[in-house]
């Protein structure tokens, strides 16, 4: 008889996570201690509980811009190159804890220039506290990968700048390259020229689209940029009808999606936060899944949206009726769908994941 499925065998299963953003992750006792260090302030909160309260419900508003804007107490205290490196190895020790044995972490490393920080030493700071955090997360018994991807902000004029960075450092576990920020107002293809020259390098590559803006934001990123997955990508579901007595008819752009197996990073709880779903139950993943649409599951931010991998497991058990082997087809979705090689990818899934899920199974 296999193991019941709860929130507390789940942190015991292995889990891949792609999409989650070091800057929205911090331990909320680590902002304060940051905050102080960095004669910061601003924060509505010294306590560290009621900080993390406070990070949920402000980014529990509906609307992405003000998602979005949690974000400046969090960079605000990673200006520096200590504070970049404890942030990170915090991360992957919280990763591991959670059962976390692949993840690709990402961050705009424009973002921390603030105090005259080079991108350069941003990104070696960075790669120092995972490494931190990987050899501590293995002295504790926990076996983690980490792979690092690069964000360019959207608004801004700096990708093509962030991809040569990506490209420099894809020998040092950089895995890939991004772009973050609002949608509306800023498509895709304003970074055509970085995702280019990305494609001329063989690089890897994901784009935030189909979050807050719909269709049209997926087809750029995949038609026009080259996207190999979509961050989100929860729009997908406009392109898909479903008739009253439940037979399913794709769109052009939603086959093509499916057919080509792109991967959608999608992220629950942080969905409902930016008005992308109304519940969890009402969450296009459950139709997506359904229909094998090559969905990943992610946490996003798990400081703004109060998140693990084993909590958004958890409420989609709980939503959809979920068991092990859907956990599972979840997990190596996302493992098949890594920017590491596919050797790396494949002894990870034949040697951690299946024989984890296996001993949850029996």
């Amino acid at each position: 008889m296999s193991t019941p499925v709860n929130l507390g065998t789940i942190r015991l299963a292995p889990k891949v996570l792609l999409h989650d953003h070091l800057d929205g992750g911090l331990r909320p006792q680590t902002v304060i201690d940051l905050a102080r260090a960095a004669g910061y302030r601003d924060l509505p909160h010294e306590d560290a509980d009621e900080l993390g309260r406070w990070f949920l419900a402000a980014a529990d508003s509906g609307s992405l811009e003000r998602y979005l804007e949690t974000f400046s107490h969090t960079v605000a205290v990673m200006q520096t190159e200590e504070a970049l490196a404890r942030v990170a190895a915090e991360c992957v020790e919280d990763l591991a804890a959670d059962g976390v044995v692949y993840a690709e972490v990402r961050y705009a490393p424009e973002l921390f220039q603030e105090q005259g920080l080079t991108l350069d030493q941003v990104v070696q700071a960075v790669q120092d506290g995972f490494r931190d955090g990987q050899r501590r997360a293995a002295a504790s018994g926990k076996r983690i990968r980490i792979g690092t991807l690069l964000c360019a902000m959207r608004q801004n004029a700096r990708s093509a700048e962030i991809a040569n960075l990506a490209v420099r450092y894809r020998d040092a576990e950089v895995v890939g390259f991004d772009i973050a920020g609002p949608e509306a107002g800023f498509p895709p293809t304003r970074n055509l020229d970085a995702f280019e020259y990305l494609r001329q390098q063989n690089a890897h590559f994901t784009i935030h689209a189909g979050e807050a803006f719909g269709l049209p934001s997926i087809w750029e990123a995949i038609q026009y940029c080259g996207a190999e997955r979509l961050g989100h990508g929860v729009r997908i579901v406009d392109d898909i009808k479903v008739d009253e007595d439940g037979s399913v008819h794709l769109g052009r752009l939603a086959s093509y999606v499916r057919d080509r197996r792109i991967p959608l990073e999608m992220c629950p709880s942080s969905n409902l936060q930016t008005g992308a779903a109304k519940s969890i139950v009402e969450h296009p993943i459950g139709l997506l899944a359904k229909l094998r649409f090559r969905v990943t599951v992610n946490t996003d931010n798990r400081l703004m949206s109060h998140c693990s991998m084993s909590g958004e497991f958890a409420a989609l058990h709980e939503a959809f009726g979920y068991g092990w082997t859907d956990l599972q087809w979840f997990t190596v979705n996302a493992m098949k769908s890594a920017f590491i090689g596919f050797d790396e990818r494949l002894e990870i899934i034949n040697d951690v994941i299946k024989p984890g899920y296996t001993a949850l199974l029996e």
